[in-house]
């Protein structure tokens, strides 16, 4: 038993249960509402009970159900921006003409809130703490008031971000990047309150998930099930892990430059201004420090994912399993050391590039060779296209086409051509679009019935998915031919330049556009299926997909401590499919 047992006695520390929802109770009374219904207790208010909770599975409801709604800004901050660049001049419907001051703040909104406020909760955040614990077999995180105080924080750096909005200027626009002098002077990016309040989000964002990092690493540690060996770990809690690490180990230096850069926008040092002494380039090695972990941080815990899911729908033990948690550690200990070629054209020394162009061409040794074991892994399997499984198989072919476009980029002479060009914005969203969407769309559909005790409708989930994944192509195929044509990013009227408006170039634009229209639009698919599911969706078996690992051997949702009959013994791996000692074609790590 981890050190939840005080919390579990304790619940909120005002005598109620803030562990167990409506519907969660522990019917065996295990710490449920029975038991404190016996002293008298009243039921908690429901502000008490959802925002209060220490439980781990409310928590990471609560990071996911915050992620969903940061994703409809950061999406409709796209859709304005985009219609601009294909509308130049015109009224955005719901919102009206774009100014370039406005186009800046789009830009920079969409891109921070993507990255910080839906890929991170989503993946690491509401994945994290609602797995680790059921799949490691104990009833909490070792911390439950800790992991509490690390979704508040969360909490309230999404509400600065959002007030930024209305202040006298309006939201930050000096770019997710935060480059400066851009960044640090009111005078250039033209919102004196926005970047303040843009920095301090972020701030409190990062010590959001220093908390919740060291409650995972620490739970894993030390809360494993009797009988679980460190090999016997599921690799999506492996992933998570390790990317809880990584971003423990890079965000420091940018945590310093971020101090040094609120300094230049409020009180006139100047660290970053070279009238002052200082130097704009070291923001970006300080960026680029942590931002290029930063990419691997939300990687794994998608690859994670995708693993799961291609080992319970191809009925298949997962192939090389230590080679793929060793690359991973890996790939995470490589990526510190590629951060500069995002700076090939920023006046860095060209002996250095060269260096920083190997190590580049390097890190995609390890992740090509996770994604071949997970082909390796489908090879000869007995493959059932669930929707879950569509997602993760789309995740390997979008994620391919990112990474062998990265090659082109990670090519120092090849870089100062495409650099700052769409071409850079299509491998991005290349490599970023299956990690942050369509990894979150594998893991939702397939853990769906363990959160909710019931099933998504399969037909409505498949449209959703076809639909998303042929948008998705038809926005950036078109912004690679566009960018190898030379189209500059960060253009707000390509009609002042025209050299970017020869023929077939706007009309390339247009057909990004109108496909990140059908693309967000379709998303109201998923939405609707989603919530409608959660009332009123088929019921679910305990292990709808007949999977393995722990999660599966508990109720369906899980109730208030997670195994009402006794924490669970495990006996052998997560992925023992097929295995020709049984006639069943599963085996749980638990089953005797």
């Amino acid at each position: 038993m981890s050190s939840t047992a005080t919390d579990t006695a304790h619940g909120d520390g005002h005598g109620h249960d803030a562990h167990a929802p409506s519907g969660w109770d522990d019917p065996h009374g295990h710490g449920g509402h029975g038991a404190h219904d016996a002293h008298g207790h009243a039921e908690p208010h429901w502000l008490i009970k959802y925002f209060w909770s220490t439980d781990h599975k409310i928590i990471g409801m609560q990071y996911l159900f915050t992620g969903m709604f940061m994703a409809l800004i950061g999406g409709f901050a796209v859709y304005v921006f985009r219609m601009q660049l294909a509308f130049p001049g015109m009224s955005v419907p719901f919102y009206g003409r774009v100014t370039a001051t406005d186009y800046n703040a789009l830009v920079t909104t969409h891109g921070s809130v993507m990255i910080f406020w839906v890929a991170m909760p989503v993946l690491i955040a509401a994945l994290g703490n609602y797995l680790i614990p059921l799949m490691i077999g104990c009833d909490d995180m070792v911390f439950p008031r800790l992991n509490r105080l690390s979704y508040q924080l969360f909490l309230i750096s999404a509400i600065v971000l959002i007030y930024s909005f209305f202040v006298d200027g309006g939201a930050f626009g000096g770019a997710w990047t935060a480059y400066p002098p851009l960044s640090a002077k009111a005078e250039y990016n033209l919102t004196p309150t926005g970047a303040p309040l843009w920095l301090f989000a972020v701030a409190l964002e990062f010590a959001a998930f220093l908390l919740g990092g060291i409650n995972f690493v620490t739970t894993v540690m030390n809360s494993r099930a009797k009988g679980m060996k460190m090999f016997d770990v599921p690799i999506v809690v492996w992933m998570i892990i390790i990317a809880s690490i990584l971003f423990m180990a890079s965000v420091g230096p940018l945590i310093a430059g971020a101090v040094m850069l609120m300094f230049d926008q409020t009180i006139g040092t100047g660290f970053f201004d070279p009238n002052k002494g200082g130097d704009p380039v070291l923001w970006q090695h300080l960026f680029w420090f942590f931002g290029h972990p930063e990419v691997y941080v939300v990687l794994l815990p998608a690859m994670g994912i995708v693993a799961e899911v291609i080992t319970t729908f191809s009925r298949k033990k997962l192939f090389a399993y230590k080679s793929v948690l060793y690359t991973a550690v890996g790939t995470g200990g490589l990526s510190f050391f590629v951060w500069a070629h995002h700076q090939f054209i920023a006046g860095i020394d060209p002996r250095m590039a060269n260096i920083f162009s190997v190590t580049t061409l390097l890190i995609s040794i390890p992740v090509a060779e996770m994604v071949f074991v997970y082909i390796a892994t489908l090879f000869g399997g007995s493959i059932r296209l669930t929707t879950p499984m569509l997602w993760a198989l789309a995740f390997i072919a979008e994620f391919l086409l990112g990474g062998v476009t990265g090659i082109f980029l990670g090519a120092s002479g090849a870089d100062i051509y495409f650099h700052d060009t769409y071409f850079v914005i299509a491998h991005f969203h290349y490599t970023f679009f299956p990690i942050a969407f369509i990894a979150s769309f594998a893991a939702l559909t397939y853990w769906f019935p363990k959160m909710f005790g019931r099933y998504m409708n399969d037909t409505w989930g498949k449209v959703h998915f076809w639909i998303s994944i042929i948008s998705f192509n038809c926005i950036f195929i078109p912004l690679f031919l566009l960018g190898a044509r030379g189209d500059h990013r960060r253009i707000y009227d390509y009609t002042h330049f025209p050299d970017l408006m020869k023929s077939g170039m706007q009309d390339l634009r247009i057909l990004a556009t109108l496909s990140l229209v059908v693309l967000l639009v379709t998303q109201v698919i998923f939405l609707v299926n989603f919530f409608y599911s959660m009332v009123k969706g088929k019921k679910a078996e305990q292990n709808p997909w007949k999977a393995n690992t722990l999660e599966w051997q508990c109720p369906s949702p899980p109730p208030h401590g997670n195994f009402p009959d006794g924490l669970p013994t495990v006996h052998r791996g997560p992925y023992e499919f097929s295995h020709p000692d049984r006639q069943e074609d599963y085996w749980p790590q638990n089953a005797s």
